[in-house]
C-alpha cells in the first residue's frame, strides 16, 4: 500500500479550494466532478509538496459536516484492490463499500474499509 490522498469533507467545493488556497500553494487541481456510484461531487488538488487532498461534497459526508467533522479518509493505492481487501479483513477490517468505478481516478476501482485508526480508501493502481 502506498500513501495516495487524504479525504476532506466540505460543504462547497470551490470555496474550500479558496480556503486551502491561503494556506498552501495548490499546483494542480482537478475539475470537479460528479460521481453518481458515490453519490458525491469531488475534486482532487496537489499541493507543492506533492500531497494530494481529494475534496467531498454531498451525501455521503452531510452526518460528518453536522458534526462539524472535515476529515473523512486516507486512500492508498494498491496493486491488487481484491487481494488487499481480503488481506485487511482478515486483520479485522470491517468493508465498508465494495470496490467500484471511480470517476475522478478514470474509472480506476476504489473501495472503503474501516479500519482502527478510521476509514481508509483502497485505488487499485491499474
Amino acid at each position: 500500500m502506498k500513501f495516495h490522498h487524504v479525504g476532506v469533507a466540505c460543504k462547497n467545493i470551490d470555496e474550500e479550494i479558496v480556503n486551502i488556497s491561503t494556506i498552501h500553494q495548490v499546483i494542480e487541481r482537478s475539475p470537479t466532478v460528479f460521481d453518481k456510484e458515490q453519490n458525491a461531487e469531488l475534486a482532487l488538488l496537489t499541493l507543492a509538496d506533492g500531497t494530494r487532498i481529494e475534496l467531498i461534497s454531498g451525501k455521503p459526508v452531510e452526518t460528518l459536516l453536522k458534526k462539524n467533522i472535515t476529515y473523512y479518509h486516507l486512500c492508498f493505492e494498491v496493486d491488487d484492490i481484491n487481494v488487499e481487501i481480503d488481506r485487511l479483513v482478515n486483520a479485522g477490517a470491517f468493508l465498508i463499500a465494495e470496490p467500484k468505478p471511480a470517476v475522478l481516478f478514470n474509472n480506476r476501482k476504489v473501495a472503503f474499509l474501516n479500519v482502527s485508526y478510521g476509514i481508509i480508501e483502497l485505488l487499485n493502481s491499474k
